[in-house]
C-alpha cells in the first residue's frame, strides 16, 4: 500500500509479506494508520478527519494479488476493472470537504463495489471493526467448509432439490395467484377463436375480395373501355368505313412483302410487322371476350361487399390482414389448450411440490445431523486453542438450531423455516468463564478478548475459509509472557494458509513475524516515505529490544530479543 496524508503519515509505503507481517512502533506513531487505510481500500467510511492538517485529500492506493477465477476477480471483471498482471490496482480519495472516490482496476467505481469485495479478501479483526467470521452466513458457510464432505455432499443434493421446489411453487403461486386473469384470457380466446371459425376465412381471401369490389364497381365503365379498345383495334361492325388498327398494320406489312426480297433490312421490319399484326389480334380477341365476360350483376356485388365487411371485422380485433388472423388464430388455439390444462397442471405441480418437501425434510436432517457433529469438534478445538491464548477458562460452543415456521418444512416434528443453505441458523458462542452464559462472541468478550478468539477460530479454520488475509489489531490486549508467545505462535501457523498481518506492540508476538515492519514518526510529528521501514538483522533486534524493555541498547534486553527469535525461528 502506499498512504498519503492520511492522519499523522505525510507518505509512506507499506510492503506486507505474503506470510506474517507485523507492524510495530511506539504508541502515536501511526501503527493504526495501517488498519485504517486498508479498510478505507475495503470500503470504509471515509472521515475527513483523517485528512492530514494542511493537506487536499488524503490516498491510499494498494496492489491485492487475486487468483483468476475467484469470485473478488470476477466481481472486479463486472464492475469494468482490469487485472494487472494478476494484481488489482485499488486506490481511495478522502477530501479534507469529505468527498470520496474510489478507482479499481483503472475504473471509477462506487464505493460499495469495495465493500463487496472485502468479504471474499480480507478478515478484519480489531477492538473497533469486526468483519467475516461474526457474520452469521459467514459462520455457517465456514463450519460447512470445516465440515468437508460430510456436507458438501447432502448440501449438494439439498440444493438442487430445493431449486426444483422453488421452481414449482413459483409456478404453482402463478398458475394460483392468477386463476382469475388467466380465466378470463381463456375466454376472450374462446370468444375469438368462435367469432373466427364463424366466418371461416381463407388465406389471401381479403385481397381477392377487394380486386373483385373494384372490378364489379367499375363495371360498365371497364366494359365501355374495353369496347372502344376492341373497335380500335379490329374494327366496329356497324361502321363498316371505319378505319382500325389490325387493317392498318396488315396493310403495311402487304406492302413490304412485295419487296422484302430486295433488302434484307426491310424483310426485318415485315416480320416485326408481322409480329404486331398477330399481337394486335390477340389483344383485340381477349378485349372482346373480357368485355362478354364482365359481370355487372349488383346481387354479386353486394354479396362481395357482406363478406369484405365480415372479414374486416376479423382484421379490426386479430391482425392487420386475413393471414395475421389465421396466425392468432392458431396461437389462440395452442394458448387455450394450455390455459384448459390448468387443472391438470396443477395437480401434478401439487404433487410434485408435496414430493420435494418431504425430500427437502430428509435431505435437511441428513444436513443438521453433518453440521451439529462438525460444530462439536470445532468447537473443542477452539476451546482449546484459547486455553493457550489467556482465556484458559473461556468454552466456544456453536449454536446449530432451526427457527419455526408455518410455512416451513417438517424436521422432527417440528415445521421450520428453510433456505438455500438447509434449515439451521449457526451461531459462536462464547462463556469467557465457568457460569457465565454463553453469549454470541459478538456480545460475550471484551475488545482484546474479542480478537483473541477470533484468532482461534481462523486458526483452526485454517484452509477452509477462502479469506486469502487476516488483519488483527489488538489481538494481543491484555496479555504477556507466555500467553504472548502462544498468540505469535497461532499467528505464525494461520500464516502458513493465508497472508496475516498483526498491528502489535508485543516482542512475542513481533518475533514469529516473517517480516516486522516499524513505523516511526519523524522530529516534525509526521510519517514520511523512510518512516516505515523493513527491519531486518540488527535493526529488528534493537526494535525488539525496545519492545521489551524500552531501551534500544540494554544488553539484557538484546539478548532476550535474540532469544526470541531465535525461538520463533526453530518453532517454525
Amino acid at each position: 500500500m502506499r498512504i498519503r496524508s492520511l492522519g499523522v503519515i505525510d507518505d509512506a509505503v507499506v510492503e506486507l509479506s505474503p506470510g506474517f507481517t507485523a507492524v510495530t512502533g511506539e504508541t502515536g506513531a501511526g501503527k493504526t494508520m495501517v488498519v485504517t487505510s486498508l479498510g478505507l481500500l475495503l470500503g470504509g467510511r471515509a472521515d475527513p478527519a483523517l485528512v492530514r492538517i494542511g493537506a487536499k485529500s488524503a490516498v491510499v492506493e494498494g496492489r491485492i494479488t487475486v487468483p483468476a477465477g475467484a469470485a473478488a476477480a470476477v466481481r472486479a471483471e463486472e464492475a469494468g476493472a482490469e487485472l494487472d498482471d494478476g494484481a488489482l490496482l485499488v486506490s481511495r480519495t478522502v477530501s479534507a470537504e469529505g468527498r470520496s472516490r474510489a478507482h479499481l482496476g483503472g475504473r471509477s467505481v462506487p464505493v460499495g463495489v469495495l465493500a463487496e469485495l472485502a468479504d471474499e479478501l480480507v478478515a478484519v479483526h480489531g477492538q473497533t471493526d469486526q468483519q467475516g467470521l461474526l457474520k452469521p452466513a459467514r459462520q455457517r458457510g465456514a463450519l460447512d467448509r470445516y465440515a468437508g464432505e460430510a456436507v458438501a455432499g447432502p448440501l449438494d443434493k439439498y440444493r438442487a432439490a430445493y431449486r426444483r421446489l422453488r421452481a414449482v411453487t413459483t409456478e404453482l403461486d402463478e398458475i394460483t395467484t392468477r386463476a382469475r386473469e388467466r380465466a378470463q384470457e381463456a375466454d376472450m380466446l374462446r370468444f375469438g377463436l368462435e367469432e373466427i371459425a364463424a366466418v371461416e376465412p381463407r388465406a389471401g381471401e381479403d385481397t381477392e375480395l377487394a380486386a373483385e369490389a373494384e372490378r364489379l364497381g367499375h363495371a360498365e365503365a371497364l366494359a365501355s373501355a374495353a369496347t372502344v379498345a376492341h373497335a380500335a383495334l379490329a374494327g366496329n361492325p356497324e361502321d363498316p368505313e371505319g378505319v382500325d388498327a389490325t387493317t392498318l398494320v396488315a396493310g403495311a406489312h402487304r406492302a413490304l412483302e412485295a419487296v422484302r426480297s430486295h433488302d434484307a433490312a426491310l424483310s426485318g421490319l415485315a416480320d416485326r410487322i408481322g409480329e404486331i399484326g398477330i399481337l394486335l389480334s390477340d389483344v383485340a380477341g381477349e378485349l372482346a371476350g373480357y368485355a362478354d365476360d364482365l359481370d355487372a350483376d349488383p346481387l354479386r356485388l353486394a354479396a362481395v361487399e357482406e363478406r369484405r365487411a365480415a372479414l374486416t371485422q376479423l382484421t379490426r380485433k386479430y391482425g392487420e390482414d386475413i393471414g395475421a388472423v389465421l396466425a392468432w388464430a392458431e396461437d389462440g388455439a395452442t394458448r387455450l389448450t394450455e390455459l384448459e390444462g390448468d387443472d391438470d397442471r396443477l395437480a401434478e405441480l401439487t404433487a410434485e411440490r408435496d414430493a420435494l418437501r418431504a425430500e427437502l425434510s430428509g435431505l435437511a436432517h441428513a444436513l443438521t445431523e453433518a453440521r451439529v457433529e462438525a460444530a462439536t469438534r470445532f468447537a473443542a478445538a477452539v476451546t482449546e486453542e484459547l486455553a493457550s491464548l489467556a482465556m484458559p477458562h473461556a468454552r466456544v460452543t456453536i449454536d446449530v438450531r432451526q427457527n419455526d415456521d408455518p410455512d416451513g418444512v417438517e424436521i422432527d416434528g417440528r415445521t421450520v423455516a428453510y433456505g438455500s443453505a438447509g434449515v439451521d441458523e449457526v451461531e459462536l458462542l462464547l462463556a469467557p468463564h465457568p457460569g457465565a452464559p454463553p453469549r454470541p462472541i459478538a456480545k460475550g468478550a471484551s475488545g482484546g478478548e474479542l480478537s483473541r478468539v477470533m484468532l482461534a477460530v481462523e486458526v483452526v479454520f485454517a484452509g477452509t475459509d477462502p479469506v486469502p488475509t487476516y488483519l488483527f489489531d489488538e489481538v494481543d490486549a491484555g496479555v504477556g509472557g507466555k500467553a504472548a508467545v502462544e498468540i505469535g505462535r497461532r499467528l505464525a501457523r494461520l500464516a502458513k494458509s493465508a497472508q496475516v498481518v498483526v498491528v502489535t506492540h508485543l516482542p512475542q508476538v513481533a518475533a514469529f513475524a516473517d517480516r516486522q515492519l516499524l513505523v516511526e514518526k519523524t522530529n516534525d510529528g509526521s510519517v514520511t516515505r523512510s518512516g516505515v521501514q523493513v527491519l531486518e538483522g540488527e535493526d529488528r533486534v534493537r526494535e525488539l529490544s525496545r519492545m521489551l524493555a524500552g531501551q534500544e541498547d540494554s544488553e539484557t534486553a538484546r539478548a532476550h530479543a535474540e532469544e526470541l527469535l531465535a525461538a520463533a525461528r526453530g518453532d517454525g
